[in-house]
């Protein structure tokens, strides 16, 4: 089940994406498929590289179709072991001409809750006000589809 934005999550305008799955795994799997780099990248489409933790960066290519070109960095900011792990990226940015460095990042956290038969998974990503205007819609159309898709991604990954 992959829930979109709820009617509380709709006031905040395209500021914020929010979505949840509740995944038939245990909360400590779940959190594996999120934290350890390897496995992450099998359901998410990414070669990267690092150790999981607060302050730290991981940075790889993408391994997705039609976007093995790009490099894929991301910023650890939160790591509450199987509870609450988030970091900040820069949304689409896809383009390989233009350098997204002196933009703001948005933040993407992940909440697990314990909840009968497996875990809720709850993805919420924040930040896209501060995006330039130019390309922020882009962006937060974009990320929101994705998010319904990594979803299902890592549903079909943790069912094996």
């Amino acid at each position: 089940m992959v829930r979109n934005e709820s009617p509380a999550d709709a006031r905040t305008g395209t500021d914020r994406i929010e979505k949840q799955i509740r995944l038939s795994a245990s909360r400590s799997r779940v959190w594996r498929a999120l934290t350890d780099v390897r496995e992450f990248g099998l359901w998410f489409g990414a070669n990267l590289s690092g150790t999981v933790g607060a302050g730290l960066t991981l940075r790889g290519s993408i391994t997705s179709k039609g976007y093995s070109h790009l490099t894929m960095e991301l910023t650890v900011e939160r790591f509450e072991p199987e509870t609450r792990y988030a970091f900040r990226w820069h949304p689409n940015a896809v383009d390989p001409q233009q350098d997204y460095s002196s933009e703001p990042t948005t933040l993407v956290t992940f909440t697990l809750e314990e909840v009968d038969g497996g875990t809720l998974l709850t993805i919420v990503e924040s930040g896209f006000d501060g995006i330039p205007a130019s390309r922020r819609m882009q962006a937060f159309d974009r990320n929101s589809n994705g998010w319904a898709v990594q979803l299902e991604n890592i549903r079909r990954y943790l069912v094996g």
